[in-house]
């Protein structure tokens, strides 16, 4: 078995993790909630989105956060954006790289976005080509790519087809999102060897959800076919707030004790990324998802 020697983890928690609380997270929080991360070893923090505060008024602070982050040398720290517009206000607040993001299914991409998949991709060529002009690098994100909950079970044809459109627009990766969290071993390979067939697998990432406890199966499977690049999110914190029942992302703390368990570099201090996992869970008032969090924590390691 020819598994990756290294992964590199892009931690989204600050972003996807908290986008869907009930309670304001203060920009102080998320400042600190970020630089915690750097300081453990995350190479790439997700800081935050540039979207419309009346559609997701957990990022109302955007600009806030990202100016108040103290950048620690050699991490990235991406945002997401859904327009130009967005992409603008990202960039006067000092934004080095962006996310842009589509879905493999039609009925989400209206729910989420209000368009169609077409419309979306094409929203986004103005956003690459800004992008281009100013050498910030682009990465893709593809919802819904194994399961959908209007449409049920998305072809992985369907997600290919997004994933290598946002690659030939100009995204250097493309994230595979199993919003819904229905993904298992068999249907992420599936999805897997479907879109390596239209983009690179050293350009492809897994962003899975863990709302059927599959998350942690499937980076070992998407391991096993040569994927290197995760999305995860601290304590496992998430969910998505137009996809109704789906729970957090795939907790940093299990895929780092995974990978150190398989021999695979992460770069990430597991004992600080765990204690970071039990400060944002105390902050919040809920229990840490993360089983490798909590059973560190419990150790006292």
């Amino acid at each position: 078995m020819n598994l990756p020697t290294r992964v590199k983890i892009v931690e989204v928690g600050p972003r996807d993790g908290l986008q869907n609380e009930k309670q304001v997270v203060p920009a102080a929080i998320k400042i600190e909630l970020i630089e915690r991360l750097a300081e453990a070893g995350l190479p790439a923090v997700e800081a935050t989105a540039f979207v419309s505060p009346k559609w997701v008024p957990q990022m109302g602070d955007n600009t806030e956060v990202l100016l108040g982050i103290r950048r620690k040398p050699g991490v990235s720290y991406p945002v997401l954006v859904p327009n130009l517009k967005g992409f603008d206000s990202a960039v006067e607040a000092g934004a080095t790289e962006v996310a842009i993001f589509g879905a493999a299914s039609e009925t989400f991409s209206q729910k989420n976005i209000n368009c169609s998949i077409a419309e979306s991709l094409k929203r986004f060529d103005p956003v690459v080509a800004a992008a281009s002009a100013l050498e910030i690098p682009v990465r893709g994100y593809v919802s819904c790519v194994v399961g959908c909950p209007y449409e049920g079970a998305v072809a992985p044809e369907k997600a290919a087809e997004v994933a290598k459109r946002l690659f030939d627009m100009g995204c250097y990766e493309v994230s595979l999102g199993d919003t819904i969290g229905v993904g298992t071993p068999a249907s992420i390979s599936r999805l897997i060897e479907a879109c390596a067939r239209a983009v690179p697998i050293g350009k492809l990432a897994g962003h899975y959800h863990d709302t059927y406890g599959m998350a942690i199966a499937n980076v070992y499977a998407s391991l096993q076919l040569g994927m290197a690049v995760f999305d995860s999110s601290v304590a496992g914190l998430g969910g998505c707030p137009y996809a109704q029942g789906a729970s957090g992302n795939v907790a940093t703390e299990d895929v780092a004790y995974l990978l150190d368990g398989l021999g695979i570099a992460t770069g990430i201090n597991l004992k600080a990324l765990a204690a970071c996992g039990d400060w944002i869970s105390g902050i919040l008032q809920r229990p840490n998802g993360a089983k490798a969090g909590r059973a560190l924590g419990a150790k006292g390691s």
